[in-house]
């Protein structure tokens, strides 16, 4: 019987639908790698070369001036067709050349179409060309480990998501002997270029290679990754440069279908608040853009929220005669009391149950958090540098954390500022929940700072909403409201009379679609005693049965699911709009490679613009640098970008707050984004941020 049975199982594995349905690769994924994206017009070209432009203006640090001499006059500059014909004598732009390209952070949908470009572009050139990956990252350059890229492996993963081909790692070259091994690496393999894609961090070391390099001839181009959406590169004067980096469109697309699935599914179960975290932990570019693709309930936007000034608070300081200045910006309690305050309008209409986007970083933005964090860094940064062990591992509990902040109080280390750390610090520390504490206290990042994504943020603000909804519960604000067609049709049914019985239980009997139980009604003692004082009680002197079914109904209970977006989003396949992106991007970095460029970002310009205004253009990475804090000092980087606040995109969020809220009778105005279709002619064919920003350019 048991041969009989392996020998269907063997024929099963024969069988061709088995096989297709078992396999590795499914139908999408092979349309996928057969896709061609479309290429800006100069790509067309045979040749093209670079055209400065003048018209942009940079505010230089002077710092970026003194260590980076080389390449701090670069200029911006726009790729154009070179007037070179088919058939015409080589030029520079088809000597042979080898070029290296290294992924450098997370994954950020889009990366293999970068290879791809590039690849594609230096073949067309010079079939002799020859394009080297540098494994796991920056680590592949110190130590000399890569792989020669062929059609064959660039071909496997031409339009998927991921960094599978050649891997990335968070290494960062920044030592001299970093910066020693490689050079020693590039030189070795005599390469005539290198490319750098990754995110702020990974092109501030593409300007710094840049600089070292120089002299050596060798040029670094740097490619802007990150699905945070923080690098957006302007000139002094606003002009856009790089509306946004790749893989930001692909991820928001992922968390906005998974985040409008839990709004069909809050609005079908009806009795769950849905949590989503998404990533961003400086900036809230993804939640602005998921408000946009989903129209949660609610969103919060960091920089919204460090922007607020409490006037009345403000107003109440001045009358005194002196400036409240803890005013400016949001603290954790009045967040908790807005969320509440939504809940409960809510609940007012029957919706006790909805969707609440935040950031990664949200915590970032408050106040007493932000200052904590300042704190903390300074004081495990100074801890580093005058001890042999480092801070974690000197106080691997939490308690011994905190025992040593206590004794910084009274006893400060040389170096430390005596006002850093005082008892009303202490004091406000111990007062938040330990699973926070530790999560402040935890390892900081690779770039020194606070891992948001590491720490249940949300759990912190969930904390301090279900105590303040306690409070609103007991005092009679915090009600679910019923239907008033429902309520009168089960009270007939019982055969009590809706009216006599409504005008005791309901504050708004005669004018509202719902009904909300009056305030003082906060228990069945005091429903019990409203209507003994009426001479409604049952004959057997209780409330009945029918009065209690509606007044239960009336008790709301806070139910959450929680949720993190994040590392699902970075690993998904490229939409249509990522994958054209970045194969452009990767044409870019050849042009720029080709014409002599280092010290560049390929970037292209009008991406807010339908595909036929898209201009590819090389960035001079060194002016857009600035001296920040990082590990306690200050070390020059690349500036992030956060959400505008002035931009179109977000006042229309902030215009349709209320409605999306929807806390009045009728429907949720939820959007379904759908998943990512690679095919079809309903894709939408940018960031829904970039379009509105576009379109309210013009107004």
């Amino acid at each position: 019987m048991a041969d009989t049975r392996n020998i269907l199982l063997d024929n099963m594995f024969l069988d061709e639908k088995i096989k297709q349905a078992l396999a590795d690769e499914n139908q999408e994924i092979i349309e996928r790698r057969a896709y061609i994206p479309p290429v800006c017009e100069v790509f067309k070209a045979p040749q093209t070369k670079l055209e400065v432009v003048e018209k942009y203006r940079f505010e230089v640090d002077p710092e970026a001036s003194n260590q980076l001499p080389s390449i701090i006059d670069n200029k911006v500059q726009r790729v154009v067709a070179s007037g070179q014909r088919a058939g015409d004598a080589p030029s520079s732009f088809n000597q042979q050349r080898k070029i290296g390209i290294v992924f450098s952070g997370g994954p950020a949908p889009g990366g293999h179409n970068v290879i791809a470009g590039l690849y594609d572009a230096a073949k067309r050139a010079n079939p002799d060309n020859r394009i080297f990956g540098f494994l796991v990252g920056p680590d592949g350059i110190i130590e000399g480990e890569y792989i020669e890229l062929n059609a064959e492996m660039v071909n496997r993963y031409r339009n998927l998501g991921g960094f599978t081909m050649i891997k990335t790692g968070r290494t960062k070259i920044d030592t001299a002997e970093k910066m020693s091994l490689s050079r020693e690496t590039i030189l070795s393999m005599g390469l005539d270029a290198l490319v750098i894609v990754g995110g702020d961090d990974s092109n501030t070391n593409a300007a710094f290679l840049a600089q070292e390099l120089y002299k050596d001839g060798v040029q670094v181009i740097g490619v802007p990754k990150t699905i945070d959406g923080d690098i957006q590169v302007r000139d002094a004067d606003g002009n856009v440069l790089c509306a946004m980096s790749f893989g930001f469109h692909t991820a928001a697309r992922a968390f906005s279908l998974a985040i409008g699935n839990l709004c069909t599914d809050s609005s079908s179960d009806i009795k769950y608040w849905h949590i989503c975290k998404v990533m961003g932990r400086v900036a809230s570019h993804l939640a602005l853009e998921v408000a946009l693709q989903t129209h949660a309930n609610m969103t919060l936007i960091g920089e919204d929220l460090a922007d607020y000034v409490d006037k009345r608070r403000l107003e109440a300081a001045r009358s005194k005669g002196y400036t409240d200045y803890t005013a400016y910006g949001m603290t954790l309690r009045h967040l908790s009391r807005i969320i509440c305050e939504a809940i409960v309008e809510r609940a007012a209409v029957g919706k006790n149950y909805g969707v609440l986007v935040i950031p990664e970083g949200i915590l970032e933005f408050i106040n007493e958090i932000q200052v904590f964090i300042i704190k903390l860094n300074t004081i495990i940064a100074h801890y580093n540098q005058t001890h042999d062990k480092d801070f974690h591992s000197a106080f691997p509990l939490l308690e011994a954390k905190l025992d040593y902040l206590r004794r910084l109080v009274h006893d400060k280390p040389a170096g430390l500022s005596p006002s850093l750390w005082n008892s009303r610090d202490d004091e406000l520390f111990n007062a938040l929940p330990p699973f926070f504490q530790e999560g402040l206290l935890t390892e900081r990042d690779s770039h020194g700072n606070f891992q948001f994504s590491q720490v249940p943020t949300e759990k912190v603000l969930l904390g301090l909403v279900e105590e303040y909804l306690a409070i609103l519960k007991e005092q009679g604000r915090y009600k679910i409201g019923i239907r008033k067609q429902y309520y009168q049709k089960t009270m007939l049914k019982a055969g009590l009379d809706p009216d006599r019985f409504g005008h005791v239980i309901f504050k708004n009997f005669d004018d509202q679609q719902y009904l909300l139980v009056k305030e003082s009604i906060i228990s069945f003692k005091t429903l019990g005693q409203a209507l003994a004082r009426e001479n409604l009680l049952g004959s057997d002197g209780n409330v009945p049965e029918a009065v209690a079914k509606i007044y239960n109904a009336s008790v709301p209970k806070f139910k959450t699911q929680t949720h993190f977006y994040g590392y699902d989003g970075r690993g998904s396949d490229p939409t249509r709009f990522d994958c054209i992106y970045t194969y452009n991007l990767g044409l870019t970095v050849f042009s720029l490679i080709a014409n002599g460029a280092t010290g560049q970002m390929a970037a292209i310009g009008n991406l807010e613009q339908e595909f036929d205004h898209w201009q590819p253009l090389g960035v001079p990475i060194a002016p857009l640098m600035h001296l920040e804090e990082r590990k306690g000092k200050l070390s020059l980087v690349l500036e992030r970008s956060v959400v505008d606040l002035k931009s179109p995109a977000f006042q229309v969020v902030k215009a349709v707050r209320e409605k999306w809220l929807a806390a009045t009778a009728g429907s949720d105005h939820y959007r379904h984004p759908g998943p990512i279709r690679f095919t079809g002619s309903s894709e939408e064919d940018r960031p829904l941020t970039l379009l509105i920003n576009a379109v309210g350019s013009r107004y």
